[in-house]
């Protein structure tokens, strides 16, 4: 009797389990553009075909990008990785990312984040301004939007400056020297003390070498090497040397916050301009839940916010060094506004003297920042809106799409480079598209490297001075020659090969990639110094925590939050 049943049982299970993945696969997402899918795999296989064809290594973005010519540049498409993932409907057009972004009747404060963000609880806290919703997110928000505020961000320039001096002593060094070097190493570490100084007012002491630093930078470092993506599947899963790591590092992160809780209990006139001073400013009792929610947000701050402008830079100094003319209009500004001297001491002195008329006045090297950012955005994010929902967004064609129940991944990097947008150059490095005057207006929507709407980033003010204040001071001292991967081509002469564009040809490209070792380098001199130069790396720069996790939160940074 029972074989019987099974015998009935069975088959009619295994037709509906097959029907079951028929719909899945086939009927439920029928109304998104996207390749076909295999009944089994979804898009998995293909994505993995459209990966191999990449460079080494390349960011996720780039097979996305694949995906997106091959259907024909439509404004979203759908990737099924079930059962490895949620479906993740990848965003092509800054309109429909806009809609994603905004503030609705459905989610006030926009979208939820993608269930897969918890996974940087490890490095960010379970309780971090990224991973919180709803009014938790907008309690978190309106205590540390003084800290990040314009007026009190731009009061933190001799900070910014100080530690500036530094990177431009170890430049100094290396060009003296002529000793390789990597870049990346210099900027992180620059970027690193930056945010020390203004999240938990406290020298890291990064630059200073490895012996030299404190404990929180080398713990850091510690902790970023388990995600190496060569770890392969196993960096998506949770280790016990990570979060042993996370352990230390929350402790000494604790230790300095209770410290500096006694010294503002006991002279409040005293109070430092740092983030975490403000943060505690009407804590009259530091509670355990103030100091795990606190220590998480310097966490936040201090490892995310570091990592985006230590990008950014460079990648603008790359992008310096291949294009002449760029260069020589930078440096044309800046010679306009600092006058002949070029010594840290005399830029330092200027930029104090009038902060607002400096951050007001750099227009063409705003553009430069403007422009890397845009070809190479450092951060993003990714949404969900659970099943049932009922978010529709409407497409260019006037279709309205319902997105409940799939991941939703902005995806910059074709946003950035859309020719509908950005014309036939858009892939080219032009700043002068972001000048007044300029004869293709670019929508605000279409420029979103730190996202948009309430959940854009909160750094992003801090970023920008951080960048223009390190390019003013390094840009008329140094030159640039990269080596290596992108270095330059040259012809029998010695002379730089110059494409049409008048950038200069290069003989393999540089990329973004989803590894943290340094595989390329750069040379530079430094002019005032030595006469045939030192040189210097320039790495392949590398994903974030949140990208070597997620293929949907995209390239390294400040996380949006």
């Amino acid at each position: 009797m029972s074989l019987t049943l099974i015998v009935v049982i069975v088959p009619f299970l295994l037709s509906f389990l097959w029907n079951r993945v028929i719909y899945h696969r086939t009927k439920q997402y029928v109304d998104f553009p996207q390749i076909p899918p295999s009944r089994i795999w979804g898009h998995l296989s293909t994505l993995i075909h459209f990966m191999k064809t990449t460079k080494l290594n390349s960011h996720f973005d780039k097979a996305f990008k694949a995906v997106y010519d091959c259907l024909g540049s439509p404004p979203v498409f759908l990737l099924d990785l079930r059962p490895f993932s949620f479906p993740i409907c990848v965003v092509c057009d800054h309109e429909i990312a806009e809609q994603i972004s905004i503030s609705s009747k459905l989610f006030q404060y926009s979208i939820p984040k993608s269930p897969f963000m918890r996974l940087v609880g490890d490095v960010t806290g379970p309780r971090s301004i990224i991973l919180a919703e709803d009014k938790n997110w907008k309690r978190l928000r309106k205590l540390f939007n003084p800290g990040f505020s314009h007026s009190h961000v731009a009061s933190l320039m001799p900070c910014i400056l100080d530690k500036t001096e530094l990177f431009l002593a170890n430049l100094d060094h290396y060009a003296r020297t002529g000793e390789d070097f990597s870049l990346d190493e210099l900027c992180t570490n620059l970027t690193f003390d930056i945010m020390g100084a203004v999240t938990m007012d406290t020298d890291m002491d990064a630059q200073l070498g490895e012996q030299n630093q404190t404990q929180i930078v080398r713990l850091f470092r510690e902790l970023r090497s388990t995600y190496n993506s060569n770890k392969g599947i196993w960096v998506l899963l949770p280790s016990y040397q990570r979060r042993r790591l996370a352990r230390r590092v929350d402790f000494h992160i604790k230790q300095h916050i209770k410290a500096k809780f006694e010294e503002q209990q006991a002279n409040p006139a005293k109070r430092s301009r740092s983030i975490l001073s403000l943060s505690l400013a009407d804590q009259n009792e530091l509670t355990p839940e103030v100091l795990d929610e606190t220590c998480d947000q310097l966490k936040t701050f201090l490892f995310a916010g570091h990592d985006t402008t230590s990008i950014m830079l460079q990648w603008a100094f790359y992008e310096l060094s291949r294009n002449p003319r760029i260069f020589g209009l930078v440096r044309l500004e800046l010679d306009e506004y600092f006058g002949p001297e070029s010594t840290p001491i005399a830029i330092r002195d200027k930029i104090l003297e009038n902060r607002d008329h400096f951050l007001q006045n750099m227009l063409y090297t705003s553009a430069v920042i403007k422009e890397t950012l845009r070809l190479y955005p450092p951060a993003a994010t990714s949404r969900y809106s659970p099943p049932n929902t009922g978010f529709n967004v409407r497409l260019p064609s006037g279709q309205d799409l319902c997105l409940d129940g799939v991941v939703l991944y902005s995806c910059q990097t074709i946003i950035h480079q859309t020719s509908k947008v950005y014309g036939d150059r858009a892939s080219e490095f032009i700043p002068e598209r972001w000048l007044e005057g300029s004869e293709t207006p670019i929508p605000p929507s279409a420029w979103r490297p730190f996202e948009r709407g309430p959940r854009q980033c909160i750094g992003q003010d801090l970023a920008n001075i951080e960048a223009l204040v390190v390019i003013a001071s390094a840009v008329r001292r140094y030159t640039w020659q990269k080596v290596g991967l992108g270095a330059t081509k040259y012809d029998e002469s010695g002379d730089p090969i110059t494409k049409e564009n008048g950038q200069y040809d290069v003989q393999s490209e540089l990329y973004n990639s989803t590894d943290t070792g340094d595989n390329s380098a750069a040379r530079g001199r430094n002019e005032n110094a030595c006469e045939d130069g030192g040189s210097l790396n320039h790495t392949m720069l590398v994903a974030t925590l949140v990208e070597i996790y997620l293929i949907y939160a995209r390239k390294k940074g400040c996380g949006v939050l």
